[in-house]
């Protein structure tokens, strides 16, 4: 079972079809004829579309319209580094082309293989065998490992992204951005914005992150628990891969976005791997020995998600976003928030 779901297009997210069209016959080798366009929903930050032409099938991606927030939605970063990665042992979708001129539909956007897979969300996994459940996820570490050995100079990516202070970079990034899109006064978010600039980890090494590398963002096999494309690379860059390795694993502690996440479910029982079962395997495919101050790449994640939450959820309100979901967000990035403070507590941190 996949969780697909594709819907007319948005009237918030109308573009002229017959200029798309003109574009990709021009531009994408082998498209001719008419075209229908549809949307996917669930994406919160760069709308999807499903464009369906002379029997073959493409995916689309722009930017939303509206005001957007610096750096974010930034649809040429990621048609660029699936371009980069495609000779390599992360799946990827084939590029077919990339506009940068606004002027053709309104944004920027791009249109990329349509690979066919199922999309799963729910983290628990819950319409899987049990034994493709540990197998899906051991593939979700294994290729994670895989994009964080990619040399980045050998794929044309030497000059993604900056290099050097990675987390302060990030940190600041994400607090302007959630201070852009404040709605209410978080104190956990005030704290975290402190003390996490004071406690990165040094001398970090400078690989390609994903940004956003979940069980959400990835295509399993129609029938086989195995990985067939990664997705979403919007938020990605060269930095610390054991960023990727928390976002995976700070699922673990609370939910993510709006499922019920992996914290408090019976992982024997669905024969899930724990934290410590997950980040062996991504070591033990990455060929690390282990891995010290565990707890600030979860904490870190968690007000990065935080962030990223608030943003989604003030676009909602505003009426820009990529789904009519994004209201459901309210009062996430808050408990998102402080379940990263609590663990910190707890652990004797803060």
């Amino acid at each position: 079972m996949s969780d697909i779901e594709i819907t007319e297009v948005r009237t918030a997210h109308q573009f002229d079809q017959d200029a798309l069209r003109e574009y990709m016959s021009e531009h994408v080798v082998g498209f001719a004829g008419d075209l229908t366009v549809r949307q996917f929903e669930g994406g919160q930050s760069n709308p999807t579309f499903l464009l369906e032409g002379d029997g073959q099938r493409y995916v689309m991606r722009k930017q939303p319209p509206g005001e957007l927030l610096p750096s974010a939605h930034q649809v040429d970063r990621e048609h660029r580094v699936m371009h980069a990665l495609r000779d390599t042992q992360v799946p990827v979708p084939q590029m077919y082309c990339l506009c940068e001129d606004p002027e053709v539909i309104g944004t920027k956007f791009y249109v990329m293989e349509w690979i066919d897979g199922r999309l799963i969300t729910d983290t628990r996994l819950p319409h899987c065998q049990p034994e493709d459940r540990r197998a899906t996820y051991n593939d979700l570490a294994r290729i994670l490992a895989e994009l964080h050995k990619v040399d980045p100079a050998s794929v044309g990516l030497a000059n993604f992204g900056r290099p050097g202070n990675y987390y302060e970079r990030q940190i600041g990034r994400w607090s302007k951005q959630y201070l852009a899109s404040k709605t209410e006064q978080i104190d956990a978010m005030d704290a975290l914005m402190e003390w996490l600039p004071s406690n990165v980890p040094r001398d970090v090494a400078s690989v390609v992150v994903h940004g956003d590398y979940r069980l959400g963002n990835v295509l399993l096999h129609p029938t086989e628990p195995h990985i067939v494309g990664v997705i979403d690379w919007e938020l990605s860059t060269r930095g610390d891969g054991l960023a990727d390795l928390g976002y995976i694993c700070q699922d673990y502690h609370g939910e993510v976005y709006t499922d019920v996440g992996l914290a408090g479910a019976d992982l024997s029982a669905l024969n899930i791997p724990n934290e410590d079962e997950l980040v062996a395997e991504y070591c033990k495919h990455a060929g690390l020995a282990g891995l010290d101050n565990w707890t600030f790449y979860i904490a870190y994640n968690m007000f990065r998600s935080a962030g990223i939450v608030q943003g989604v959820y003030k676009r909602g309100l505003d009426g820009n976003a990529s789904s009519a979901k994004a209201v459901e967000y309210k009062g996430l990035a808050r408990r998102r928030a402080d379940q990263a403070w609590r663990l910190l507590a707890d652990r004797g941190l803060v």
